[in-house]
């Protein structure tokens, strides 16, 4: 009985080191992102690395293990970069990053984040082409990349995305067709609200399961 109860100690003991080192893992992660950020208004001087875990950081929630479920930086007047290692946060549940200055590309590293419910970027000056890793997300119900300087196609593995309700792509520079894959969530899946105006693609969508029926049938029609 001795025995196990000292069993049970030793399980707990480590199963609270690995709490602490996921916790200094996503610390670290999120510090190497204040660091390629330019934060004029200070509204990461409490992202401070040399704590335990990142869960008494302002704009950062952890569960109940310590580990990061939500970033929530929308309209902080931050510009810089996204770094790929944010893919490594993998009980990530919510990243809000919108309506800030932030550039360059979307890190294709984002589909590994597989609990991913809400992915915001929109509104920002983002470029390069839609990551089709984003696919692999089959938790996401929330995809907004609107209001960024997206180019290319709209990869159709994001038609894998059957639990999504929300796609927003509007106000990019996007070319080609919407895929027939991503067209079918809004007849076969939860999708419900689907933007892709102002872009560069051929014709246009709304949030209709008339109209998408419609645009399914005439591409269908294009590409026999």
């Amino acid at each position: 009985m001795a025995a196990l109860s000292g069993a049970a100690l030793v399980l707990a003991g480590l199963l609270a080191l690995a709490a602490i080192a996921s916790g200094n893992t996503e610390g670290d992660i999120l510090y190497r992102q204040r660091q390629e950020l330019k934060d004029i208004n200070n509204v990461l001087t409490s992202w401070d690395p040399t704590l335990v875990n990142p869960c008494t950081w302002f704009h950062v929630t952890c569960n109940s293990d310590n580990s990061v479920v939500r970033v929530d930086l929308g309209n902080a007047s931050l510009s810089g970069s996204l770094v790929p290692e944010l893919g490594q946060m993998v009980n990530l549940q919510y990243l809000e990053l919108f309506g800030n200055n932030i550039s360059g590309p979307i890190p294709a590293t984002l589909g590994n984040l597989t609990r991913l419910v809400s992915l915001g970027l929109y509104n920002n000056r983002l470029t390069g082409m839609i990551p089709a890793s984003l696919g692999n997300i089959g938790t996401l119900r929330f995809l907004r990349l609107n209001g960024n300087k997206l180019t290319g196609g709209i990869p159709a593995s994001l038609g894998n995305l059957t639990k999504l309700q929300t796609l927003e792509l509007q106000e990019n520079m996007l070319t080609g067709m919407v895929p027939l894959d991503v067209l079918s969530l809004v007849l076969f899946g939860d999708l419900t609200e689907l933007n892709v105006a102002k872009n560069s693609l051929a014709g246009t969508v709304k949030s209709s399961k008339t109209r998408v029926a419609t645009i399914i049938q005439d591409t269908l029609k294009t590409t026999r």
